[in-house]
């Protein structure tokens, strides 16, 4: 999967939870948004941890620029 914002990613993975929420999808169809949405979930966990790692070195050092 290419790089992808943590919005759009977000975004997708509502989407997908409310088709497989729907039941509407074949067995197939489902398989395959399930590994889509775990690949966003790891993506967005990705970033969302980078995001935390940001924010405490920012916190404990003042700017990054600053270092």
């Amino acid at each position: 999967m290419e790089e992808i914002k943590f919005e759009a990613a977000l975004e997708r993975l509502e989407e997908i939870v409310r088709t497989l929420e729907s039941g509407h999808s074949s067995l197939e169809d489902s398989m395959k948004y399930y590994e889509e949405g775990v690949k966003l979930v790891r993506i967005c966990t990705g970033k969302l941890e980078n995001a935390r790692k940001k924010v405490l070195t920012v916190s404990e050092n003042g700017t990054e620029e600053e270092k």
